[in-house]
């Protein structure tokens, strides 16, 4: 177990807080501010942008553009201290547009967060983002389950598809 000051709590909600203020400012800027030089930050999209700039290059032009306005809501469910110096957080963090009041629940993220502390600071050295999709994992006993035990029976029968080998 890391033991770590409770203060680095403080601090780290704080981080996410930054985020979700400059994000909400349109300040490209001021977002990049809360990450490492050296950043990896992947959208809900799957777009990855490696390094802050890249990053900054990106939501300057979401800010000017399709999220001009919006908001970024959500708050730090967990963290979890990998060393004193660098935490994992799961946060939830999603768009709220203008002309909303509310988020709709299609809009749901959730994000893993990578922080370090350089010099006394805390910043995101990575950032993955995901909506919220669940879904349901059919029982082995279920049609889809029996369906694709069947599928793959055939597949293999046939020599179709990946083989075992390559797993």
């Amino acid at each position: 177990m890391t033991v770590v000051d409770s203060s680095a709590d403080a601090a780290l909600h704080d981080l996410f807080d930054r985020m979700c203020a400059a994000w909400t400012a349109g300040d490209a800027a001021a977002y990049g501010d809360c990450f490492t030089e050296d950043s990896d930050y992947v959208s809900y999209d799957g777009t990855h942008a490696r390094g802050r700039q890249a990053m900054v290059d990106n939501h300057d032009r979401l800010f000017r553009g399709v999220l001009t306005g919006s908001a970024l809501v959500g708050r730090v469910e967990s963290i979890r201290y990998l060393r004193p110096d660098v935490a994992v957080l799961h946060a939830t963090g999603s768009v709220l547009m203008p002309w909303r009041t509310s988020l709709p629940k299609r809009r749901l993220s959730r994000q893993t967060l990578v922080a370090v502390r350089e010099d006394g600071a805390w910043r995101v050295a990575a950032l993955h983002n995901g909506r919220v999709r669940p879904v349901t994992i059919p029982e082995p006993a279920s049609m889809p389950s029996r369906l694709s035990r069947a599928m793959t029976a055939v597949a293999r029968a046939l020599g179709v598809g990946h083989s075992l080998s390559r797993r």
